[in-house]
């Protein structure tokens, strides 16, 4: 089924609330596709002549995969251009290169960095204190959101990160909290204090990616709760491959509490040519009707349920942006199919 455009003028009207973001953090449950939704937002974002940087902080590759490029490395790479102009670049942060940069930039010390690598010294300390690493993480995403050009303009207009799943995001950006039992004063601790002064800012905020199920819907609204009590900004949330009702409203109704007409489903194979003229083996076609009747009624129960998933989305105030099913697998021309869905909610305008 070709996906059916859904704009939401409502949603239009929230998304603007956050034109002063410039830092995108999007997260999600595992499997809601969390690193195609950031990679169809950097697109989003870049479209009309704008650049944005797409980072990675898993170490997965999954960017790469998405736009089907070789592994990026710990250099910033372009991946595609966006519609209407506007390039997306790609960047696969890695702890270690991070800290080198960080102690080539601040201390001048790439060379004592590097003996420190040899002896295996920078991986050690990011294994043992964590909250070390997420604040070359998020400090990294906080550089490019801030870099200036030789004229003083942003280098990016947008930087979107592809951030660790819901149940481990408000760790991840709350890198004050990890880092205080590890260091009360000195650079680490600065560099921890200017990182959650962006994170905390307008420029930055947190979109939830999330299914039309249980699970995942409980999650979302469980990270939407940790990230405002823990002072995070929240943006919005993508509903991802939401598929539309295949029977309209009257026929839904009436699978949904059993009343289909089965004869009238019969007939309708006749004359579709799916089954023999009536008289011809009436009780295959009378099988098959019910068997109709009953695919019927089990997707008129899914799509109940889908109606209160996003029910309770709705609650949490955050504006909503629906995905659409994409039948034929995620791909590149797929990104720019959710690109444009986006923009159409106002995305990139």
């Amino acid at each position: 089924m070709a996906a059916t455009s859904v704009v939401n003028p409502e949603t239009i009207g929230r998304w603007a609330d956050l034109s002063e973001a410039r830092m995108h953090v999007v997260s999600g449950k595992g499997g809601t596709g969390k690193t195609t939704v950031a990679a169809a937002l950097a697109l989003a974002l870049a479209a009309g002549g704008k650049r944005t940087l797409l980072l990675e902080v898993e170490g997965r590759q999954g960017l790469a995969r998405v736009f089907d490029v070789p592994p990026l490395p710990y250099q910033e790479r372009k991946v595609a251009v966006a519609p209407h102009g506007g390039d997306v670049i790609a960047l696969a942060v890695d702890p270690e290169a991070a800290l080198l940069e960080y102690l080539e930039m601040f201390y001048n010390m790439r060379r004592a960095g590097n003996a420190l690598r040899r002896l295996g010294a920078i991986d050690f300390a990011t294994t043992i204190a964590p909250g070390v690493r997420d604040v070359l993480l998020t400090g990294k995403a906080m550089e490019a959101t801030k870099r200036k050009d030789a004229r003083g303009r942003n280098v990016y207009d947008a930087v979107v990160m592809d951030a660790p799943p819901t149940g481990r995001v408000v760790r991840f950006l709350n890198v004050n909290a990890e880092v205080a039992g590890l260091a009360k004063v000195g650079p680490i601790r600065s560099q921890a204090d200017s990182v959650m002064g962006v994170i905390k800012s307008r420029v930055t905020t947190v979109h939830l990616v999330t299914l039309l199920e249980e699970m995942p819907v409980q999650e979302t609204v469980d990270g939407i709760a940790e990230l405002r009590a823990a002072g995070l900004p929240v943006g919005g949330v993508f509903v991802n491959m939401v598929r539309q009702p295949m029977l309209p409203p009257e026929a839904l109704a009436q699978a949904a509490d059993g009343t289909l007409d089965q004869v009238a489903i019969a007939q309708g194979l006749v004359e579709a040519g799916l089954a023999p003229p009536s008289g011809k083996r009436t009780k295959r076609v009378a099988a098959w009707a019910q068997a109709l009747a009953t695919e019927a009624y089990e997707h008129a129960q899914r799509v109940a349920l889908e109606t209160q998933e996003r029910e309770q989305l709705r609650r949490t105030g955050r504006p909503l942006i629906e995905l659409p099913y994409l039948a034929g697998g995620i791909d590149v021309g797929s990104l720019y199919t959710l690109a444009a869905r986006m923009h159409e909610n106002g995305i990139g305008e």
